[in-house]
């Protein structure tokens, strides 16, 4: 098989590249731009574009497929020509889906929980030696890269994003998959750009019931009522449903929980209430794909998270820096909820980039709205050249106060004066919350928390 990539640099379309070819297609690309992380993993395999920019000569009717990834305008010029040639155009979860239409699919849906609930289950999978192709949006131990296939596995196990599937259609991608096992973790408005309402945003999970296979399984979320309200709606008569709750926990004082199963305790390496939860709906997928509990449990305690999902950069004695991937309310909420819980001890410095299109919108700011207050000190970050770059309407420092709710809430624009404020406070029994899906504006996450951790604060 010969695939050319569109818009090969992605995030995504990358990893699909790398997985294609070693399944053993033959693979193309093009790209107008292509950062790090991958530009370096397209050169290790070979796959790097010898120029940047589009180039329709390229696109010939030996091609036996495109991949259209996201990046790419409907007007693209090798686009053009592909459909001119009558060439099968996928979008990147369109090929998935053809990559695993004959296999049991499992698509973990949801605003929030869904990149570690997919991590979840193929760690436990893989330590139960239960084959499995797999796509997940983050980058995970154990596994080399973030999508694989394989011609003799059973399942597919994919993170199911709500987001468009290609510039040329305009369904959210779990909608393609058709799950035969779905679960739905959370639902919390998010993705203004595309679902202007709740009510739209919600629409789209209510499809994605209907887009179960007949006798499939739904898994939801019970404690989340936005979930439930949605399940309620769903006319589908001819499929399972399995809610799922909180499960008892315990957490001791050294920031460790631990998860019962009959009268076992089992240490867990994940910490906050919705990692719980995450780790319950895990065990349900898991159940359903034969793996038993005195197998699940002492997997699921080795599971180290995913990259940036509660992620520790580095800690002291009295400090530990964490980054997550939180952008959403909802998951900034969580996510702060989680570590005050599990260090109460400790203050909690939280430091938030507005970054994405729905939370630089000025609209939708209020939707924060006491989303930082478990902090001891919050601190909001926003760069207004990223808002120039999106389109939006400006913003300033008192409508991100009033939107968070918090008069008082420090706000920053300029990134070294960030980070120069962080390096000037004494962490001592104080931890350090990064929250992005960015890097403020081009900083080493990474040096920042090794050189906070290095100073011993008396």
């Amino acid at each position: 098989m010969r695939i050319h990539f569109i818009a090969i640099g992605g995030s995504a379309m990358h990893n699909l590249a790398i997985a294609l070819k070693a399944k053993g297609y033959e693979i193309t690309g093009s790209d107008d731009e292509i950062f790090e992380p991958s530009l370096s993993r397209l050169k290790t395999h070979g796959l790097l574009p010898r120029y940047e920019g589009w180039n329709p000569e390229i696109i010939t009717a030996s091609l036996d497929a495109i991949v259209l990834g996201m990046h790419a305008r409907a007007d693209n010029p090798e686009l053009l020509k592909a459909k001119e040639l009558g060439i099968k155009i996928y979008s990147y979860p369109e090929y998935l889906y053809e990559q695993a239409k004959n296999k049991t699919r499992i698509v973990i849906g949801g605003s929030h929980g869904k990149t570690t609930i997919t991590s979840m289950i193929m760690h436990v999978l893989k330590q139960a030696g239960i084959g499995f192709d797999y796509m997940v949006g983050a980058q995970l131990d154990g596994f080399e890269n973030m999508v694989a296939f394989s011609n003799d596995t059973q399942y597919a196990v994919f993170e199911g994003d709500e987001y468009l599937t290609s510039p040329i259609d305009r369904r959210p991608k779990f909608h393609v998959y058709k799950p035969n096992i779905a679960v739905i973790s959370g639902i919390a408005w998010d993705h203004i750009n595309v679902f202007p309402t709740f009510d739209n945003y919600k629409e789209q999970f209510a499809e994605f019931i209907n887009c179960i296979e007949p006798n499939g399984t739904l898994i939801y979320c019970n404690n989340d009522p936005e979930v439930v309200s949605v399940v309620k709606m769903a006319k589908r008569t001819d499929i399972n449903y399995i809610a799922y709750n909180t499960p008892e926990h315990t957490l001791n004082n050294q920031g460790t929980y631990s998860i019962q199963s009959g009268q076992q305790q089992y240490p867990l390496k994940v910490i906050g209430r919705h990692n719980m939860q995450n780790i319950e709906a895990t065990k349900t997928v898991c159940n359903l794909l034969g793996v038993k509990n005195q197998q699940f449990y002492p997997a699921i305690g080795e599971f180290k998270g995913a990259a940036k999902r509660l992620q520790c950069l580095a800690e002291n004695e009295g400090t530990k820096i964490f980054l997550d991937f939180a952008h959403s309310p909802s998951k900034v909420s969580a996510t702060i909820k989680a570590v005050s819980e599990a260090f109460p001890h400790r203050d909690l410095i939280a430091c938030f980039e507005l970054h994405t299109f729905s939370s630089l919108t000025k609209e939708f700011l209020n939707q924060y709205n006491g989303t930082l207050s478990g902090a001891a000190k919050p601190i909001v970050y926003y760069n207004p050249h990223t808002i120039e770059h999106k389109q939006l309407q400006a913003i300033s420092p008192e409508e991100v106060r009033s939107g968070f709710g918090n008069p008082s809430l420090d706000v920053y624009t300029d990134s070294s004066a960030l980070i120069a404020e962080l390096n000037s406070i004494n962490w001592k029994n104080k931890n350090l919350l990064i929250m992005t899906s960015g890097n403020f504006s081009g900083v080493n996450l990474a040096e920042l928390a090794t050189k906070i951790a290095q100073v011993d604060y008396k």
